[in-house]
């Protein structure tokens, strides 16, 4: 029977087994040898079972492979060559390195298809595998919250219906024109309310009180009011359609909104009740210290720039870097003025007092800011603070380049992030328009559900047709027969 083949039947020239056999893999057009001794190293791979099938018949044969040519005993795999020739290393050294240009994702696949354990690849290799996971993830996540709003959920009372809709309204510009004008007369807020903080510290626009003491003026303040009705509705607003209102409490850019706010009443109180409570004096130096909270404004543009929120996470991540230049200037500062103060302590007209007094020094010339106020009269301080600077001038540039690297890789990688997520519903939008027999102008199939729990409409969400596989909310693992190149 074709079934019952035995090892001897598959040799082309009938003679026993040697001790060490080999069989030949076809894996994308590229043959290679293999021999048992290397194979049986690790017998729960792919190619090890395949070495161990023969005596079973074709239906186990065909089961591990794609074809099998019996006169040659040659086994053909439709996978990555190159992958492959990475993967078969392990066999050899006991490690896979991933070749460059190869998606890791796709490597992680290939690794699976031939069974072959992920703690064989190398750290370095498992640092991008990481990083490359961590994008998808970040992809899938915006292309689910893209979804998430676009989805109408039927289950829902009516209350949440609206709070999600003021949520999308004032936290998603993109969503819809009148969004797109809030945000924009919000930003218009923001400078407004700057600008009258600025223009009422002018004195020709100051005017007198009572008392005699000069005050903003009154059409600044009606100004200031309509600022701080218009971010205290805001605020209230997103407090209340917040779908986490903890998070959103403790959340950095809501505690500056809050921060810019609660002064102008806090001040208002003072103003009206604190009188009664304590000295004038006083509350008149809490109003002042107050107002000064107001700064905290400018801060909330960050909401509206995508420039300075990259910003900010660029920061967060070269805490490192910081933390070294930190570390450079600070025993720059405390050897360059303790040098100072050493020499020029007997000059009978010197400027260093004392060495904590000459930090200062230190810390302007090592900046190259040189304010003048404090400088070396002898030669020997002189000498001092011209290498003082330069090596100030190194000790900044050196961890510059690095912060600078880390800000523009990571606004490229939004950038990249968000075309891959308009990319990959664009795909899930051609995808439907199949489904449904129709052109990919068509409308979407997940835009016309009614309801979130549809399971045809989670099913759009787990498939894409994608060159990257990217799963949403499922552990199901999906196989192809034919490796697509990642791009």
């Amino acid at each position: 029977m074709a079934d019952d083949i035995s090892f001897s039947d598959l040799d082309s020239d009938g003679s026993e087994n040697s001790e060490e056999t080999e069989i030949i893999v076809n894996v994308g057009g590229v043959r290679q040898v293999l021999y048992s001794d290397h194979l049986n190293q690790y017998p729960n791979t792919r190619l090890a079972e395949l070495m161990n099938c023969l005596p079973g018949g074709y239906d186990i044969i065909f089961s591990l492979c794609d074809d099998y040519d019996p006169g040659k005993r040659e086994f053909y795999f439709d996978r990555d060559p190159d992958a492959f020739k990475c993967i078969v290393d392990v066999y050899y050294f006991g490690e896979v390195h991933m070749k460059k240009g190869i998606c890791p994702i796709c490597f992680k696949n290939e690794m699976e298809f031939w069974k072959v354990d992920l703690k064989f690849l190398d750290d370095c290799c498992k640092t991008h595998l990481s990083e490359k996971k961590e994008e998808l993830e970040e992809i899938a996540h915006r292309v689910q919250s893209i979804l998430d709003d676009l989805g109408v959920d039927s289950s829902e009372n009516r209350w949440k219906k609206c709070q999600k809709c003021i949520w999308k309204f004032m936290e998603k510009p993109e969503s819809s024109y009148p969004a797109r004008v809030t945000a924009v007369l919000s930003f218009l807020f923001i400078l407004t309310s700057s600008v009258v903080m600025c223009v009422g510290t002018i004195p020709e626009l100051q005017v007198l009180d009572s008392e005699g003491k000069a005050v903003e003026h009154p059409v600044l303040d009606k100004i200031e009011i309509a600022c701080i009705g218009w971010f205290t509705l805001e605020y209230i607003l997103r407090l209340i359609s917040s779908p986490n209102k903890l998070h959103f409490a403790l959340s950095f850019m809501n505690i500056i909104d809050i921060s810019a706010i609660l002064p102008f009443y806090v001040s208002l109180i003072l103003t009206h009740l604190g009188a009664r409570l304590m000295e004038l004096t006083n509350v008149q130096q809490a109003v002042q210290a107050l107002r000064i909270m107001r700064i905290a404004r400018i801060f909330k543009l960050a909401r509206h720039s995508s420039g300075l929120q990259t910003l900010t996470y660029a920061l967060k991540r070269s805490f490192k870097e910081l933390g070294l230049l930190l570390m450079y200037l600070a025993v720059g500062i405390f050897v360059f003025s303790a040098l100072g103060y050493t020499m020029e302590q007997n000059h009978p007209e010197t400027l260093f007092k004392s060495i904590p007094q000459s930090f200062w020094w230190a810390i302007i010339t090592m900046t190259t800011v040189g304010y003048g106020d404090i400088y070396p009269k002898t030669t020997l301080g002189k000498l001092n603070a011209a290498i003082s600077f330069l090596c100030g001038v190194i000790a900044i540039a050196l961890p510059i380049h690095p912060i600078i690297n880390n800000f523009v890789r990571y606004y490229n990688k939004q950038r990249v992030l968000e075309t891959a997520a308009k990319h990959e519903l664009e795909l899930m939008e051609l995808n439907a328009g199949d489904r449904k027999g129709g052109s990919p102008k068509d409308e979407p199939s997940y835009l016309s559900r009614k309801g979130k729990g549809d399971p045809q409409w989670r099913s759009q969400l787990k498939v894409s047709f994608s060159d990257t596989f990217i799963h949403f909310r499922s552990d199901d693992k999906h196989h192809r027969t034919r490796l697509r190149s990642c791009k």
